[in-house]
């Protein structure tokens, strides 16, 4: 079974505890201004071959954070899709 499989029925008890609320908050998670500006920085550095160790493990653990909140957002627009009125 993939990771993404595990993490997915491991969110399972927190996807059901939606409300069309909490799901469209999701939805429309963004990341601030600034720190976004300091993920393109770490992108284009990562582009270019050029990261430190330091943000090297920095914008792993970003990637990684990105694919976990884009389950949940996925997760939340399926809430939604079955749950519009």
């Amino acid at each position: 079974m993939s990771t993404i499989s595990y993490l997915d029925r491991l969110l399972e008890p927190v996807t059901e505890s939606f409300t069309p609320e909490v799901a469209r908050a999701l939805v429309n998670l963004r990341t601030d201004a600034e720190t976004e500006a300091h993920i393109s920085v770490l992108r284009q550095k990562a582009n270019e071959g050029t990261l430190s160790p330091e943000e090297e493990e920095e914008y792993k653990e970003f990637v990684e954070a990105v694919d976990i909140i884009s389950l949940i957002q996925m997760k939340a627009r399926q809430f939604l899709a079955r749950h519009s009125a």
